[in-house]
């Protein structure tokens, strides 16, 4: 058995199948930059990135001022 659904005529039927667009692509972010922040910060977090570069940095400067140290100690006593 079929069954016809009808329509509300006219200006009605359009402002109820905008409404429903609406709340259909509705989004909980206000702008992409949130969108593309939020999914980075969950990628982050899953490590896909790899670890953070700031680690390595601190140890490559602490290795540096050792070295510069060691050289300054051997050029003032030699």
């Amino acid at each position: 058995m079929s069954r016809i659904l009808s329509h509300p005529a006219g200006s009605d039927f359009l402002a109820l199948a905008a409404q429903r667009a609406g709340v259909a692509l509705g989004c909980a972010f206000s702008s992409s930059e949130e969108f593309e922040a939020d999914i980075i910060r969950v990628r982050r977090a899953a490590g896909v990135y790899g670890p953070r570069r700031h680690h390595r940095q601190v140890v490559f400067a602490g290795i540096t001022v050792g070295v510069a140290l060691l050289l300054a100690i051997i050029l003032l006593v030699g």
